[in-house]
């Protein structure tokens, strides 16, 4: 008998990994959809004494298990931790807030005092974030360290919200007892543009902790951009700033880099796909070298930033004792660029800390001399600083179209005077669709006018349904939520071409070529999967909401995305979203 009770004893600690004050049901995968399904967490929260920390992610938590599981948490005083990062998969979003409302509640009503509270990975949107703004705006959130939400899709209004209840909450705080001290804060990839960014810069700036910040892939550019370079310079215990993947421009850039100097704490800055370019890569240079004492990691990739510029920041790293990493890769420095840089940082012995430079974009043009070379750059710049609101540079189209565009490039020099030859320019090529097609890219599609739905129908063999889901993929792939042109413009040509494809009869063919490519089953004629981006999963949500989508292919879809599937990873939000209409239409139908 006592054996008996051991052994059940450990299988009951093994499986829900109980660790020091923390009980974890941590990637078990579980369907919790009711008060019975939950009954054996429930009674294990009820008994667990001193409980600190709860994991519940991996698992899909629906409204009545959230509010038994907030039943047992309402006694648990001494909880600290949250850990309930992707816990909603499969769930309508309407199902999120009162889930949250929950067990927010009985969290404050524990009189909890929270250090971490991390729910990234729910797609909530602006309507989640009103799920925890209670919450955050209580005692229970005073100590808060920790807030990670990030891939939320909060969009800008649920920046807004999460702003204004970091604020009430620091102003209450500061009125009881010690403000809220926020350290870390995480929210990458949330949609928050200029208006969420500068709406939270106004929060950073007031609690004035902040140690890690990490807001990558948020569609900023520099009027947001220069509203956290205000903040971080009032939180100077700041040791990592990560923006990456958003647009700086020079003007961004250069208030960055001023921002920089009053960091004397800062050891990893992370600019790498922000679009710095020259003029901010050397403002940056000079705040680096003239300070920032303890930097370990410096990051201006894909930052369209040539040799001259490259060759600064790598000086203004020369002295940096403590540095471990300088990535220039995906920049425009060129083959003797590259060797020069290369060849400076082997000699101030930091080599080995020089990430690749393998997807550099430059090109070294050996039939032009140096004068035309400075010539192309003056006007280069001439050009970029008419482009400050540009969106970012997509480093895989641009290597992709950089072959196909030389000649494009030749005809702009001829236009601007830099070109050796004294032939007129050649006239524009007329909207091709085979080149869009080739290789995608939003600017190529704009430019095919309003005509290009018909004109890519047409050039589209629609009998061939690997051939049209292709194209969808192509087409998708240019999709960009924070530019409401080119989003139209990719549902305006998506809806055209399946409209087509599905009147004659593609449905299922479609579908299954479609989860080929996405590499989510196998080919026998060993299809080589794309690489899935947002795009894809956020035209096909459209698609499948139109009259035109085959009902009877809405199941299957749904069974492929809620599995766990490795091509998905990179696209968690776009994938909920995705998940979240198609379980409503397989509901509804």
């Amino acid at each position: 008998m006592a054996t008996d009770i051991v052994s059940e004893l450990a299988d009951s600690l093994a499986k829900t990994g109980v660790g020091e004050g923390e009980l974890s049901y941590k990637g078990q995968g579980r369907k919790l959809d009711d008060a019975k399904s939950v009954e054996e967490i429930v009674k294990e929260i009820e008994d667990f004494e001193g409980l600190q920390a709860l994991r519940l992610e991996g698992n899909t938590v629906g409204v009545e298990a959230a509010k038994a599981i907030a039943k047992a948490l309402e006694t648990k005083s001494q909880f600290k931790c949250c850990y309930w990062s992707d816990m909603f998969t499969g769930r309508l979003r309407s199902e999120i807030p009162p889930a949250l409302n929950s067990l927010g509640d009985a969290v404050i009503l524990a009189s909890a005092k929270l250090a971490v509270l991390d729910l990234s990975d729910n797609a909530f949107g602006p309507d989640g974030v009103k799920g925890i703004e209670r919450l955050l705006k209580s005692s229970a959130c005073y100590t808060l360290q920790e807030l990670r939400l990030n891939n939320c899709g909060m969009g800008i209004g649920g920046g807004k919200i999460l702003a204004a209840s970091l604020m009430e909450c620091h102003k209450k705080s500061s009125a009881e007892s010690p403000p809220l001290g926020l350290k870390v804060f995480v929210a990458g990839r949330n949609r928050l543009e200029n208006d969420g960014a500068t709406a939270l810069a106004q929060a950073f700036q007031l609690m004035g902790s902040l140690e890690e910040i990490h807001m990558p892939q948020n569609g900023i550019n520099h009027p947001g951009i220069k509203a956290l370079a205000t903040a971080v310079q009032h939180n100077p215990n700041l040791r990592t700033l990560n923006l990456n993947d958003n647009t700086f421009t020079e003007e961004g850039a250069i208030a960055m880099a001023q921002a920089l100097k009053h960091l004397k704490s800062i050891q990893v800055i992370n600019f790498g796909d922000c679009l710095v370019r020259d003029i901010g890569a050397t403002a940056i240079a000079e705040t680096v070298s003239e300070g920032l004492p303890i930097l370990k990691e410096l990051n201006l990739s894909f930052g369209e930033i040539t040799e001259e510029a490259a060759l600064a920041v790598a000086l203004a790293v020369k002295n940096k004792k403590n540095l471990e990493k300088l990535d220039l890769n995906g920049n425009d420095l060129g083959k003797d660029g590259c060797k020069a840089l290369k060849d400076f940082m082997k000699g101030i012995k930091m080599a080995e800390l020089l990430a690749s430079l393998s997807d550099d974009q430059g090109d070294d043009d050996d039939d032009n001399d140096d004068d035309e070379d400075d010539d192309d750059d003056d006007d280069d710049d001439d050009v970029n600083e008419d482009d400050d609101d540009d969106e970012e540079v997509d480093e895989e189209e641009e290597e992709e179209e950089e072959e196909e565009e030389e000649d494009d490039d030749d005809e702009e020099q001829n236009q601007y005077g830099g070109s050796k030859f004294s032939t007129p320019p050649s006239a524009p090529r007329p909207p091709d669709v085979s080149s869009f097609l080739s290789f995608p890219s939003p600017d190529k599609l704009l430019k095919l006018g309003a005509r290009r739905a018909t004109l890519i129908e047409q050039q589209v063999d629609v009998a061939d349904a690997r051939k049209t889901a292709e194209a969808f993929l192509k087409i998708a792939s240019v999709y960009k939520e924070d530019n409401n042109e080119v989003k139209n413009a990719v549902l305006e040509s998506v809806d055209a071409l399946l409209k087509k494809a599905f009147s004659s009869g593609q449905g299922y063919n479609f579908v299954s070529s479609l989860l080929v490519l996405l590499g989510l089953i196998k080919s026998e004629d060993k299809v080589k999967p794309v690489l899935v981006v947002a795009g894809h999963l956020q035209a096909l949500e459209h698609a499948v909401r139109q009259d035109y989508f085959p009902k009877e292919s809405v199941a299957v879809l749904e069974a492929f995305m809620s599995r766990n599937n490795k091509p998905l990873e990179s696209c968690g939000s776009s994938r909920h979203e995705l998940q979240s209409t198609l379980q409503r239409f397989r509901t509804e139908s």
